[in-house]
């Protein structure tokens, strides 16, 4: 049947919520602001705060054709200047591509897509400290297939030509990419051999490596096989160059006798640091690695846990985060106990140094499965989300905000699909909007 568009057009989408966070892979920090932080939503665009993470407001709505940001760099040279990558590049069976990278120059308050359109998953974007022009970009490419727009790639004038300065093959795309702030030409970048199917997912080969430059990009040298790293097949690598001293690098490694590695020499030689399993659970979804701005001994691996070195590696303890399945962390360079971290809950902001986070029960960013509605007046609406509970909340409250309070978990799990019977269905009395949560049961 055909709907006629004219019985839609005096329609109005409100939001309902929940206000609780939904997956976020890409964080940053004004350089010189305190308070303010962005994040980049996997399903939900660019949020911005100017409070400490108190509350967030979407910045990106009306200018971004796609709604999932893979990473997300601010200029340190120029708190105004802010480049997201859209994609991410933590391939579950139900990751959303990109269409490119987007710039802004005022805090985010408008965005212009500057290309690389079909790179479709970006995993990290980095800035020059010094030129907020001089822009890289590791793009993974295509998920469910090969295509050329993948690897490093480079702008020096803010995004409005590109160079390819890095292409391993159409099979394998860059994941992770590392400047020394110190000296930015050097670059480290890791190259993932990954495809998704309908049915699986491959997670390493024979091109996936890892690179470094000292050119800027013009020139990069293969350092995969150094003495002290894996001798077989590599998955997911993870790379962090520490700002306190060039010559130490980290990296976390997917391979059959894969741990966090550390360099001294600026990758020519490694020694194994820890095996902790829990540094590589599901490698093909974390592997996210970041060293400390001021202490060159201390680095932390973002997995389901947050975990945390000060011992160069050696050892590593878990930092208690708002929520598991931890994707990225920024620390301030000026002030390192000031930090944001994105997990699969949402965005959480730290002047402790972990110690204590900002709520994440403030941002609308949830990612939903399934959705539903019954037929009560005013009616519920129930909905499976990603890594959370199902839940159910009314399409409007006595209170007028639909807060927390009207929540109810109707049962299942966060892929489940949620089907009302309709002559199961609590009605109220009348219909104005229920003085307390109605429960419904599902069937």
């Amino acid at each position: 049947m055909t709907v006629d568009p004219r019985l839609l057009s005096s329609l109005q989408a409100r939001l309902v919520g929940p206000y609780r966070g939904g997956r976020v892979v890409a964080v940053a920090g004004h350089p010189t602001d305190a308070m303010t932080f962005y994040f980049g939503a996997c399903a939900g665009g660019v949020w911005k705060t100017t409070d400490g993470g108190t509350y967030w407001e979407n910045v990106s709505d009306g200018f971004f054709e796609t709604s999932a940001v893979g990473a997300i760099a601010i200029a340190a040279s120029d708190g105004n200047v802010i480049y997201a990558g859209t994609g991410e590049a933590c391939i579950r069976g139900n990751v959303s591509h990109g269409d490119g990278v987007y710039r802004s120059t005022d805090g985010g308050l408008t965005w212009t897509n500057v290309g690389l359109r079909d790179t479709r998953h970006i995993g990290r974007v980095r800035v020059h400290p010094r030129d907020p022009a001089l822009v890289y970009v590791a793009a993974l490419g295509r998920a469910w297939g090969p295509n050329r727009e993948r690897g490093v790639f480079r702008s020096r004038d803010g995004g409005a030509h590109w160079d390819h300065v890095l292409l391993k093959s159409a099979r394998a795309g860059a994941v992770d990419l590392s400047m020394d702030t110190q000296n930015p030409r050097v670059l480290y970048a890791a190259v993932w051999e990954a495809q998704r199917t309908p049915w699986g997912m491959t997670s390493g080969g024979p091109e996936s490596s890892l690179w470094k430059t000292t050119d800027g990009g013009d020139r990069w040298t293969d350092i995969s096989r150094n003495p002290g790293l894996p001798r077989g097949m590599l998955g997911r690598i993870g790379v962090a160059v520490s700002p306190a001293d060039g010559r130490r690098v980290y990296a976390v490694v997917e391979a059959e006798d894969g741990a966090l590695f550390r360099s001294d020499d600026g990758g020519a030689t490694w020694q194994r640091g820890s095996e902790e399993a829990g540094l590589r659970g599901r490698p093909w979804y974390y592997m996210h690695v970041f060293a400390d701005p001021v202490d060159v001994d201390t680095v932390w691996v973002a997995d389901y846990s947050l975990w945390k070195s000060t011992d160069g590696g050696k050892t590593f303890g878990e930092v208690a985060t708002p929520h598991g399945d931890n994707h990225d962390l920024w620390i301030d360079p000026a002030n390192h106990r000031r930090m944001i971290e994105g997990n699969d809950g949402g965005a959480c902001v730290s002047f402790n140094s972990a110690q204590s986070w900002s709520t994440i029960y403030n941002q609308p960013t949830a990612q939903f499965y399934h959705v539903c509605a019954d037929d009560q007046r005013p009616y519920r609406i129930y909905g499976s989300q990603q890594d959370n509970w199902a839940i159910s909340l009314p399409s409007q409250s006595h209170r007028g905000v639909i807060a927390a309070i009207d929540w109810v978990q109707p049962g299942g799990g966060e892929s489940g699909y949620i089907a009302v019977k309709p002559s199961r269905a609590i009605r109220t009395s009348s219909s104005a909007a229920p003085s307390a949560p109605v429960r419904a049961t599902a069937g």
